[in-house]
C-alpha cells in the first residue's frame, strides 16, 4: 500500500524559490509548487509507509529557509 501525502511548507522571506528546488529533489517528493497565502510552497509525496513519509518530512525541514512544515497523510 502506498501512502499519500501532502507537506505544507513555510520559508523565511525570499528563500521559497530556493526551498522549492530542493524540496523537489527530496526523494519520495512527486510535485511541489509555490503557493501564496498561510503557506509558500505545497508538496506532494508518495512512499511505501510511515516511517518513509517521516523521512520525506524530516528532509524538507533540513532545507535551509525552512521555517515550519505540516504534513497531512491521505489515509
Amino acid at each position: 500500500m502506498t501512502l499519500n501525502t501532502c507537506i505544507l511548507i513555510k520559508t523565511t522571506p525570499l528563500e521559497a524559490s530556493d526551498v522549492l528546488a530542493k524540496s523537489r529533489k527530496v526523494k519520495g517528493v512527486r510535485k511541489a509548487f509555490l503557493g501564496y497565502g498561510r503557506y509558500d510552497i505545497i508538496a506532494f509525496g508518495e512512499a511505501p509507509g510511515y516511517p518513509e513519509l517521516r523521512k520525506i518530512s524530516e528532509l524538507i525541514n533540513e532545507i535551509g529557509g525552512v521555517r515550519s512544515t505540516e504534513t497531512l497523510v491521505e489515509g
